[in-house]
């Protein structure tokens, strides 16, 4: 019997190293903050790489290979003696392609409304039922927005669950008065980000999300024929958001993502007739015309 606990125990402990579903790198920049003393920083980074790395966010069990890797750089721009920080964070995060080694980035969001409160070795815990702090909210907001979107890259509207709790947290949010999470503020906030993506109008960009990547990058390995073909149709399903509502916010947010890999990917072999798709591209995303007139 005493085996069989002993079994069971470190079968435990097994499960829940691998339990959780998020590597994260985090980094955060201080070279616009004057001042000598940084340890502040120092412990910051620890705890929230703890804090993302450690906590069970979802009620499902991922294998090492399987955790999604997100990277947050902080950018700290002015701080105050009462423990009050401004500045911007960068969230990007990828999946593995099928077969290959190469991983394909998904989400690349800066979000330059991001400020907070923190005190060095404060405990950071994640309330759904209410707000505590702006830190953990932006923090637990980008974690489900992205397990969101890596799960929309698997099977087709599969992120919906992991958007509501980012819906949640923007409810709860609203509560602090921090810029970002209104739908008042201007520019592409969490709360736009967010009301988009569970829109049923903008139901295009989950479509080209999984038949970009499911139907597109993971068949590379195997029929790139195929792939390209997919991967072409799925950019249709961007145009058809376009088509309707050119200057919506997740256009933008899926070339900022996908650009140099689109390009990357129609100036290899097999070719296809491309003038087409680069006329579609030019006016989708003409910040990127440069890029797309490269595509040989």
């Amino acid at each position: 019997m005493g085996k069989i606990i002993k079994t069971f125990v470190i079968l435990f402990f097994a499960l829940q190293s691998n339990a959780q579903e998020i590597k994260a790198t985090i980094s955060i920049n201080t070279d616009k903050v004057s001042g000598s003393n940084k340890q502040v920083f120092v412990t910051l980074e620890k705890d929230l790489i703890e804090f993302v790395n450690q906590k069970k966010w979802t009620d499902k069990i991922y294998k090492k290979q399987e955790k999604l890797e997100v990277s947050f750089l902080i950018t700290i721009t002015a701080q105050n003696s009462s423990g009050n920080f401004e500045g911007n964070i960068q969230v990007q995060s990828s999946r593995p392609v099928y077969g290959s080694s190469y991983q394909t980035n998904v989400f690349n969001f800066r979000d330059s409304d991001f400020s907070f409160k923190y005190a060095e070795y404060e405990n950071f815990q994640y309330n759904p039922n209410k707000f505590d702090s702006n830190l953990i909210s932006v923090m637990a907001y980008y974690v489900y927005l992205t397990l969101g979107l890596d799960a929309d890259t698997f099977s087709m509207m599969g992120g919906s669950e992991y958007y509501d709790e980012a819906e949640n947290v923007v409810s709860q949010a609203q509560q602090g008065g921090y810029i970002g999470w209104s739908s008042t503020n201007k520019g592409i906030t969490r709360y736009m980000l967010i009301t988009d993506i569970l829109s049923g109008a903008y139901d295009g960009y989950r479509f080209a999300l999984y038949n970009y990547h499911m139907k597109g990058l993971d068949l590379m390995s195997s029929d790139k024929s195929t792939a390209k073909a997919n991967i072409e149709s799925s950019l249709q399903d961007i145009k058809g958001i376009y088509d309707r509502r050119p200057n919506a916010s997740l256009i933008r947010l899926f070339f900022d993502a996908k650009a140099d890999e689109i390009v990357d990917i129609f100036s290899d072999g097999p070719r296809l007739d491309t003038s087409k798709l680069i006329d579609d591209l030019s006016r989708m995303s003409p910040a990127n015309l440069q890029k797309w007139n490269s595509i040989e």
